[in-house]
């Protein structure tokens, strides 16, 4: 038997550039500190008592957000909600149960303060005419790292809207008190059931049914094909109190609870939870009504008016929690290309890979202030400005499509930038594809959307509003005065012409649209500062418009591109 004389090699390191980042990478440790976007736009709209009120809920949230978030996300989507129909003794319970990651990100949204800020009595007094961004400042970096649970976050202020303007007093002081609680233990979350299996986007093909019980109440019976937040302390729900009125028209909304009146429990079956793609760590259900109770609010006949109340609303939600995805996804992108050796040299000193950051930066940078504007536009509409309600009815549509469909675009750019790794389950990206996948079907598919603004065009005063801030804000243009006047001839003839041709030129039209009046927001919000990232979208977007053919491209520098991404690494 031979035997292994002498020592071993001493082992040493062959390929010390063997990495997929160098060693000098860092990453943002705290969301709402990095975003120079973000904190401008903040500081400089909001009063000082509310955005100092604010500001250490958002350092707080930004720190968990870039640091612990992430885990508790992954950990909620690969262990989602689990529907228990029945107890070891055989009784029908309907249980949803959730992994506690879910109930910490639920805890963790409730210390920002994104309900309470607004649904506080004295808060909401205190801050009456900011209230919708300073909530919507925390759910935005709540979004960044949660996909899933921004839903129920969502129909947890629409029906908090709901009771505050339609419900009776009663109700007020019951329920409101837990949307705004301080632990999940008192909290009560919202819920929104409108689909059904025939109606789908067509809410009047509904066929719920509500026979009148005793005073305001009503028992439903009939099938909810789409329940998203099935286990919400609170629901309304559609449903048609006269067969024989069809449509819309003889839709009644109705709020669902957990018991009936007398305490005992109230009758809702959950058939299944859905399977979806993304958006994993919410529970959306199929669900039958059998006798199920619901109190009336408002009048018979006027249901769906009063859903359009939360629909709206979530409309805006949809786009709030794309562009954090977005921001995300961009960021992502950013920090990797920074400390990406690539055939030699750092990634960002491609030339390609700076052209595609140029658009990707500037489409955020478009839809940021879109987004922003019509946060602003709501908390004036809510304080008694009629212009401001009449631009929304147009505004809300148009930033629901806008922004979703910018999401999925820019998060697949950004996870092909990052190559193989952006793929990789271990990394957010994916999860960031496929939660933002759903947001141009939900609340309103892309279509309904144009459908939407055909209608605010003609019953609003939305379009001549939005043209007349085009061209204040562009109007020097001689080719702006010229797709001003054609937007303005064109969008005449659409309620003169036949339904087909309407519909189908009314797509580009309202697309159109949208560009310009993003294009005009980015001017009006322009100052010393946010030119840094402004100037140059408004000329990626000025080069894309006015290009007719071909000519040679230069890129824009390294430093440009960090100052277009305003974001602080570190």
């Amino acid at each position: 038997m031979n035997e292994i004389t002498g020592s071993f090699p001493k082992t040493t390191e062959k390929h010390p550039q063997n990495r997929v980042l160098s060693a000098e990478y860092k990453a943002s440790q705290n969301f709402y500190e990095s975003d120079q976007i973000l904190k401008h736009f903040l500081k400089k709209f909001l009063p000082e008592n509310a955005w100092q009120y604010m500001l250490g809920k958002w350092q707080k949230l930004g720190k968990q957000a870039a640091c612990d978030m992430d885990l508790l996300s992954q950990l909620a989507d690969k262990n989602p909600p689990q529907l228990i129909k029945r107890n070891f003794f055989g009784e029908t319970i309907n249980e949803i149960r959730f992994h506690p990651a879910y109930h910490t990100l639920t805890q963790i949204a409730i210390d920002s303060e994104m309900f309470r800020v607004k649904w506080q009595p004295d808060l909401r007094e205190k801050f009456k005419n900011e209230l919708h961004k300073l909530g919507f400042a925390s759910f935005f970096l709540f979004g960044m790292s949660e996909g899933g649970l921004p839903c129920p976050l969502c129909m947890t202020d629409g029906v908090a809207r709901l009771i505050d303007k339609f419900a009776k007093e009663e109700d007020k002081q019951r329920l409101l008190p837990h949307i705004y609680a301080s632990n999940i233990e008192e909290l009560y979350t919202g819920a929104m059931f409108l689909t059904e299996k025939a109606g789908g986007s067509d809410v009047g093909a509904n066929l719920v049914s509500a026979t009148h019980w005793k005073q305001d109440y009503y028992l439903l019976n009939g099938e909810k094909w789409f329940c998203s937040n099935a286990n919400a302390e609170i629901i309304f729900a559609l449903a048609r109190t006269n067969p024989e009125i069809k449509g819309t028209k003889g839709l009644s909304i109705f709020l669902i609870e957990k018991q009936k009146p007398d305490g005992s429990p109230n009758t809702m079956e959950i058939v299944r939870l859905k399977d979806k793609l993304g958006v994993r760590s919410m529970a959306s259900a199929e669900c039958i009504f059998t006798d199920t109770v619901g109190k009336l609010i408002g009048k018979e006949g006027e249901g769906f008016k009063i859903m359009t109340e939360m629909i709206n609303l979530s409309r805006l939600y949809n786009a709030v929690g794309s562009l954090s995805q977005m921001r995300r996804a961009l960021i992502e992108a950013y920090q990797f290309l920074k400390y990406r050796i690539s055939f030699g040299v750092p990634a960002l000193q491609h030339s390609l890979i700076r052209t595609k950051l140029t658009e990707l930066a500037s489409i955020y940078v478009a839809t940021f202030y879109l987004t922003w504007h019509a946060i602003h536009t709501l908390d004036k509409a809510d304080n008694n400005s009629k212009q401001d309600a009449e631009l929304l009815r147009l505004l809300t549509p148009m930033l629901k499509k806008t922004a979703a469909e910018a999401g999925v675009y820019l998060i697949r750019e950004s996870m092909e930038l990052m190559g193989g790794i952006g793929y990789i389950e271990d990394g957010v990206m994916p999860k960031l594809l496929r939660d933002t996948l759903v947001l141009p079907i939900w609340e309103g598919a892309g279509n309904m959307m144009v459908l939407d603004m055909m209608r605010a065009s003609v019953k609003s005063e939305g379009l001549q509003i939005m043209l007349a801030f085009i061209e204040e804000q562009l109007g020097q243009s001689e080719f702006m005065m010229q797709e001003i006047q054609t937007i303005q001839r064109i969008a005449c003839k659409l309620a003169h012409t036949d339904k087909d041709t309407a519909e189908a030129t009314a797509k580009p039209l309202f697309e159109r649209l949208a560009l310009f009046y993003e294009l005009a927001l980015m001017k009006f919000y322009q100052d010393q500062e946010s030119i840094k990232w402004i100037e140059p979208a408004l000329q990626y977007f000025w080069q894309k418009l006015q290009s007719a053919s071909l000519s040679l491209q230069k890129p824009l520098p390294i430093s440009e591109i960090e100052k277009m991404i305003a974001w602080t690494i570190g």
